[in-house]
């Protein structure tokens, strides 16, 4: 193991990967329905996926408010994964609450020291007003005209033209594109949707939708079969709440339906479904 940085500062490398050209996935944690690090893990298990490197979190975190889940500390990480069989090259990461330019530049140039990027996709979940029965739309927002070009033959909302509202800090990822765009890499965001009751859980759905785009543009080679049976498992669990309580039964029908609902049957449905899946794990 090394720790030579040559001029990277706060970056702890592994190994160096022997890769000349790659597209770059890049993941944050937390996320909607943990597409992130669902999708993470799906490929690194799928691809015989490997760390290389990580970005120490000092100065990027602050460290004095620490989640602790089932009584371990939960430090913020920041890893970089090779599927090298593929030449694909993955940034898993916890979001960073300080010194956003520097941090997202030192991702770049830790992978620019291993390879070239080639194309650039950052994945992530958004809240949806929908029904896990209903089609997952995959949205999309590209740092150029000629990377739209990219992702044009494919089944994805491509008309997204997202900018931030005057006077408010751009949003994490648009910084990412902006910076992307600066380096002449293609860099598109892609956003699945998530029913909002699903947020706080796995969504395995979301997590297909992603990774399906992926395996086609990239030609991965991902096989769905455990994210399949990951997926049918989620939905016999929800049928079994449904059974067990016609009124989120009655509120699954109506987002099923297009119906909106009222914010307290919202409330009611995220509620009632939390508990049932609580009791079934």
């Amino acid at each position: 193991m090394t720790t030579d940085t040559s001029g990277i500062t706060q970056v702890k490398f592994l190994v160096e990967p022997s890769i000349k050209v790659a597209p770059l996935i890049i993941t944050w944690i937390p996320d909607a329905g943990k597409v992130g690090s669902g999708v993470c893990q799906y490929l690194i298990q799928n691809l015989g996926g490997f760390v290389f490197a990580e970005i120490e979190p000092v100065g990027f975190f602050p460290l004095d408010g620490v989640v602790v889940q089932d009584d371990v500390a939960q430090f913020p990480e920041t890893k970089f994964y090779c599927c090298q069989q593929k030449d694909l090259l993955i940034v898993s990461s916890s979001l960073p609450r300080l010194e956003w330019y520097t941090f997202l530049t030192t991702i770049l140039d830790v992978v620019d020291r291993i390879c070239k990027v080639k194309e650039m996709y950052i994945i992530g979940g958004m809240a949806s007003a929908s029904a896990h029965t209903s089609p997952r739309a995959l949205l999309t927002v590209a740092n150029s005209s000629q990377t739209k070009g990219i992702i044009e033959p494919y089944d994805v909302v491509k008309d997204m033209e997202y900018e931030t509202p005057e006077g408010q800090r751009p949003t994490l990822n648009s910084f990412l594109l902006w910076i992307a765009q600066r380096r002449g890499i293609p860099a598109v965001n892609l956003w699945v949707q998530v029913p909002f009751y699903l947020v706080a859980r796995k969504d395995p759905q979301a997590w297909k939708e992603i990774l399906h785009f992926l395996n086609q543009r990239l030609e991965l080679g991902v096989d769905f079969a455990e994210l399949d049976s990951m997926i049918a498992k989620q939905n016999q669990k929800i049928a079994r709440a449904r059974m067990e309580s016609p009124e989120l039964d009655r509120c699954l029908s109506c987002l099923e339906c297009n119906l909106g609902l009222s914010t307290s049957e919202s409330e009611s449905l995220l509620r009632r479904m939390e508990e049932l899946l609580d009791q079934q794990d």
